[in-house]
């Protein structure tokens, strides 16, 4: 059975950092492009961050540029999400997501995207 697990979420002083984790089971995450989601209260979900099966293609949003960084750990099979600099506007919970058949494309709108994880409050606050 395919899951995702998000974790690491928790609350942060403007400026700080958090790291999450997106941890798979039942497939290869190696194999399957991997994205992360937002969404705060009243508010649509936004496209964070993608990358591909191969790592050949990376991209962020707008909003996240510079900031926030995703990586793959393939013995893990996790992938993560290094969040620096972060702002009040930060505040959402986070998923991540996957496609359940092997893909090479990354893309930040969540329309192809099959699989959810339970996502992982993320506050920023001081």
């Amino acid at each position: 059975q395919l899951q995702l697990v998000e974790s690491g979420g928790g609350l942060v002083q403007p400026g700080g950092s958090l790291r999450l984790s997106c941890a798979a089971s039942g497939y290869n995450l190696r194999d399957h492009p991997i994205g992360w989601f937002r969404q705060a209260p009243g508010k649509e979900r936004e496209g964070v961050s993608c990358i591909t099966s191969a790592d050949g293609s990376i991209k962020y949003g707008d909003s996240v540029k510079g900031r926030f960084f995703i990586s793959r750990d393939v013995a893990k099979n996790t992938v993560y999400l290094q969040m620096n600099s972060l702002k009040p506007e930060d505040t959402a919970v986070y998923y991540c997501a996957t496609d359940g058949t092997i893909q090479t494309w990354c893309t930040l709108s969540d329309q192809p995207y099959d699989f959810w994880g339970q996502g992982t409050q993320v506050t920023v606050s001081s």
